[in-house]
């Protein structure tokens, strides 16, 4: 396996609406988790904190610019096995014992994290067997419609189950914006984890579908158009009907 150099191992690509992607490129781009950073004027947010392999605020450097809340979409071990990093944690309130409790069966880790989900590896062989999730007890849980407040801009949380029970989507109105953790991204979903609800996936997408969204920032993958939302959500519920 390659080893690749600490420094190298995250990619930042600045978007619109002063958005920034943080991702991990040599995790294949099925198990690679789209980190998102909302640029506000008195903190931050970062939606996601990927695998935890190697630390983010020692090699990204707007992580440590201000203020940064870290906020779980869900708690499967690739969107949140670095959030022991920062003091300030988000979670939905299904899945706050997650958060403070991880482990291999109930984040994923133990069905997932192998040689098939990376290209290389940071520094030095990892040993799967001893890879862990740290504990990072939330500082806040969330519901369905709270806020979190950046200064000159606000997110709202939807609550979406169905790919978890505590998934949510963060809303911004001002920029149509959605950030859609795993519920929708434009790839493969996946409906069968342990704790996955078809019923519960088709009220959610149900419910984003009538949101006036613009773009779309997915927890995997690339990001995507409102317009492409709809298709993704109608063809979603056409093949699950029933």
């Amino acid at each position: 396996m390659k080893i690749v150099t600490k420094d190298k191992w995250f990619d930042v690509q600045h978007q619109a609406d002063n958005i920034s992607l943080i991702h991990e490129p040599y995790i294949r781009p099925f198990y690679r988790c789209n980190l998102w950073y909302v640029h506000g004027r008195d903190k931050g947010a970062l939606i996601d904190t990927g695998s935890g392999l190697v630390s983010l605020r020692e090699q990204i450097p707007l992580l440590t610019e201000k203020p940064v809340c870290a906020i779980a979409s869900h708690t499967h071990f690739d969107h949140m096995a670095g959030h022991y990093e920062f003091s300030e944690r988000v979670v939905h309130s299904d899945e706050a014992h997650i958060l403070a409790h991880p482990d291999g069966d109930n984040t994923l880790a133990t069905m997932f994290v192998s040689d098939e989900m990376f290209d290389a590896h940071p520094d030095c062989e990892i040993c799967y067997a001893e890879y862990r999730v740290k504990s990072a007890p939330a500082s806040r849980i969330v519901e369905d419609g709270d806020v979190i407040d950046l200064g000159d801009r606000v997110l709202e949380v939807i609550h979406t189950p169905g790919h978890s029970p505590g998934g949510i989507s963060l809303w911004e109105h001002s920029t149509q914006t959605l950030f859609s953790g795993d519920v929708i991204y434009d790839g493969p979903l996946i409906v069968d984890a342990y704790h996955s609800n078809l019923n519960q996936y088709r009220q959610s997408l149900e419910r984003l579908h009538r949101l006036p969204v613009r773009t779309v920032h997915g927890g995997h993958f690339p990001s995507f158009s409102g317009e492409r939302l709809k298709i993704l959500i109608f063809d979603w519920l056409r093949d699950h009907e029933g």
